[in-house]
C-alpha cells in the first residue's frame, strides 16, 4: 500500500477470532462475519488504486469475510471507540490461502500483505497525533518483530504475527493484549482506540492474494 493509502486510512479518523464466543464473558463484537453481518463496516477506497474484493462466503468453519486482491489495495473500516482499560484483548481468526512471495516487506516496493488487521487511535483535532498499529500476516519478517511503515512516519507501525508459508491454508486464532502492544510499539500508554480495519493489498508488488477473516471481538481476558 502506498503513501496515499496509509494517509487515507489515518486521515479517515483524523477527520472526524474465533467463530464462537460462548466461552467469552461480555465480548464486544466488532466484526460478526459468521452471522453474515457487515453493518457499520465501510469501504476505504484509495482513488488511484484498483479495489480489493471483499465478500461474505461460506467456508468449512462457517461464514467468513473473503478478500481477494489482484494488484489492488482497499480496506474495510469500522469506526468504534473501545476502552482498552476494560477490554484490552483483541481476538480474531484469519486464514491465508494465497500469499505473497516478495522478500522485503519493510520497503515501499514490498509494502503489501495478504492479511492485516489495522488498529487506529485518533488524534482528534491534533491530527498529527493519529497513530495506527498493523498486525500483519508476513511473508518473511520474524514473528513479533515491529517496524515503521515505509510510507508513513513512526505514527504507523507494523507487527508480524504470522510469517512464512507453513500456516497458509489453515485458520489461525489470535489473541493480543492490544493495550500492551500499543505501549510496546509507541512507548507510552494508550487506553482507547477509535477504529479497526481489515485489509488485503498487493498494489506495490503487483501480486495476487486471497485471505479470509473470521469474527473480530474485544474481551476483558
Amino acid at each position: 500500500m502506498g503513501r496515499s493509502g496509509v494517509n487515507a486510512i489515518v486521515g479517515f479518523l483524523a477527520l472526524v477470532c474465533s467463530f464462537t464466543l460462548h466461552a467469552v464473558p461480555n465480548p464486544i463484537l466488532v466484526g460478526n462475519f459468521s452471522a453474515g453481518d457487515m453493518d457499520q463496516w465501510e469501504p476505504e477506497i484509495f482513488s488511484d488504486k484498483s479495489l480489493t474484493q471483499y465478500s461474505l462466503v461460506e467456508t468449512q468453519s462457517g461464514t467468513a469475510l473473503q478478500a481477494i486482491s489482484q494488484k489492488s489495495a482497499s480496506a474495510l473500516i469500522r469506526k468504534i471507540h473501545i476502552d482498552l482499560s476494560k477490554t484490552p484483548y483483541l481476538n480474531w481468526s484469519w486464514r491465508v490461502d494465497q500469499g505473497l512471495n516478495h522478500s522485503n516487506e519493510q520497503t515501499k516496493d514490498g509494502d503489501d500483505f495478504a492479511a492485516r488487521i489495522y488498529i487506529i487511535v485518533s488524534g482528534g483535532l491534533a491530527f498529527w497525533r493519529t497513530r495506527a498499529l498493523n498486525y500483519v500476516w508476513s511473508n518473511s519478517t520474524a514473528k513479533l518483530v515491529s517496524w515503521p511503515n515505509p510510507y508513513a512516519t513512526d505514527n504507523v507501525l507494523m507487527m508480524a504475527l504470522r510469517t512464512g508459508t507453513e500456516e497458509r491454508g489453515h485458520w489461525q486464532h489470535e489473541k493480543r493484549n492490544l493495550m500492551t502492544d500499543l505501549k510496546t510499539v509507541f512507548g507510552e500508554p494508550i487506553t482507547a482506540i477509535d477504529a479497526i480495519a481489515v485489509m488485503t493489498d498487493t498494489d506495490n508488488t503487483k501480486g495476487t492474494a486471497r485471505a479470509y477473516y473470521g469474527n473480530i471481538y474485544f474481551s476483558a481476558q
